[in-house]
């Protein structure tokens, strides 16, 4: 596990952070370090978002890719193609059926795999890869079950082989800037959270531009639940200490009417359109509330059918203060300038900036998502290069995904509150914060 420290630590970090001061050791440095011997990888699903992840990792020193694998054969090319450009031998391709990942797990030339599949293979590839002595970074979310979080959460258990969703929210620069505003006392004791997936995805996602339905789609038509809870999440954990001092006690989620996908289908192809007519299960707003063993509440927001612009909405408030992610603004009691008005957030980017961002934005540049994706591979490969836990660990992929699950159960049963189970079994009460505490 990763080194733990208590909270006067965490708070030196804060301040530390606050003064501009340097660590010792860059986050990357092993990848600049020549002698280092390289991290094998393969890579499973190789698709849009295989690819980008790809192209991140083509990018970074110390890796190399002996097998990749996807079903879609000019996907699977077309990712070849990119390890050969950057320079790299061309790997090895398995795309025969939908079991042929095994055979790449199978391998004893690869340290890690990377999972970017569709959904409903994420846990039974993550188990898989666990199995076979791989660490594991999988996309989100990680599982679609209550059930599921349990298989990796005991697969984990059973291998002691790390299994880390690639939640990159949990990652961006001003969030992990926000984690340090936190740790170092400024919000006071945090209180409630509001985090939210905004993010129209009817044309592009869950179905084309032409109004055929894709992968995602038969999720709206057979589920009605939050579909995609980690990107709310994902920062939120390591804010209220969650699975490290708090855990999710209780939540209860409401769900709209299902209107949006309909009308979006009468509107550009017509009532007659056979996606204007189909009946989708999936609510257009999902609002779950969470509530903490101490006490704590969180509302989370699934939001992905209504047209809008994307946005997280994150909102974080403690007994001194808080911080707005969507007005980029805070205020801090008896600190800002003036009582009750807001101030900017900017200052408070650069006088806390995390030294994960000092050290990776000279690298990074725009490599996914500003940077963002590349600071997290970076995070993980350095714990498979090392061999020590993986920054967000099997009990942080799972209580996030259990959101979908959870969600489901209330919604189905007209809002009743839904236990939440303890993947921790107990230790999240003496787990002291860990993610992003850099020494």
């Amino acid at each position: 596990m990763n080194q733990r420290i208590d909270r006067r630590d965490i708070m030196k970090i804060g301040a530390a952070a606050a003064l501009g001061t340097a660590v010792p050791i860059p986050a990357a440095a092993w990848l600049a370090r020549e002698e280092v011997r390289p991290v094998r990888v393969g890579v499973v699903g190789t698709g849009n978002r295989g690819r980008s992840l790809l192209a991140t990792m083509l990018q970074m020193k110390g890796l190399t890719f002996p097998a990749l694998c996807d079903i879609n054969r000019d996907n699977l090319t077309a990712a070849q193609d990119l390890v050969v450009k950057a320079g790299h031998p061309k790997p090895e391709g398995y795309s025969k059926n939908e079991e042929s990942f095994r055979e790449l797990m199978a391998r004893d030339d690869l340290d890690a795999v990377i999972i970017a599949t569709y959904w409903n293979w994420h846990t039974p590839m993550a188990v898989a890869g666990m199995r076979s002595g791989k660490y594991v970074g999988v996309e989100v979310p990680a599982a679609l079950s209550i059930a599921e979080c349990w298989e990796l959460v005991r697969t984990y258990e059973k291998t002691r082989t790390p299994c880390m969703m690639l939640e990159n929210w949990s990652f961006r620069r001003d969030n992990l800037a926000v984690l340090n505003m936190i740790r170092a006392g400024l919000l006071g004791e945090t209180v409630h959270c509001h985090c939210a997936h905004s993010h129209d995805c009817i044309d592009h996602w869950f179905f084309d531009k032409q109004g055929n339905m894709r992968w995602g789609s038969e999720y709206l038509v057979k589920y009605n639940r939050d579909q995609y809870p980690t990107h709310s999440l994902g920062p939120v954990l390591s804010w209220m200490d969650i699975n490290c001092g708090d855990n999710f006690a209780t939540v209860t989620s409401t769900a709209t009417a299902s209107r949006a996908i309909n009308r979006y289908f009468a509107r550009k192809f017509g009532p007659d359109h056979p996606n204007a007519k189909r009946r989708y299960k999936q609510g257009d707003i999902v609002t779950s509330v969470v509530r903490t063993h101490g006490g704590k509440t969180i509302v989370i927001n699934y939001d992905m059918q209504l047209p809008r612009p994307y946005d997280n909405r994150w909102m974080i408030q403690g007994t001194l203060g808080l911080y707005d992610e969507d007005r980029s603004v805070v205020y801090l009691a008896d600190k800002s300038p003036k009582y009750h008005e807001w101030e900017p957030f900017a200052p408070y980017q650069e006088r806390y900036e995390h030294v994960w961002w000092k050290a990776l934005r000279r690298e990074s540049g725009e490599a996914g998502h500003g940077g963002t994706d590349y600071l997290e591979l970076s995070k993980f490969f350095e714990a498979v290069h090392n061999k020590t836990q993986t920054p967000i660990d099997v009990y942080d992929s799972a209580v996030m995904s259990s959101i979908v699950g959870l969600s489901e159960e209330s919604i189905a049963n007209n809002s009743t509150p839904v236990t939440c189970p303890d993947f921790t079994r107990g230790a999240w009460k003496t787990i002291r914060p860990k993610f992003a505490v850099a020494l």
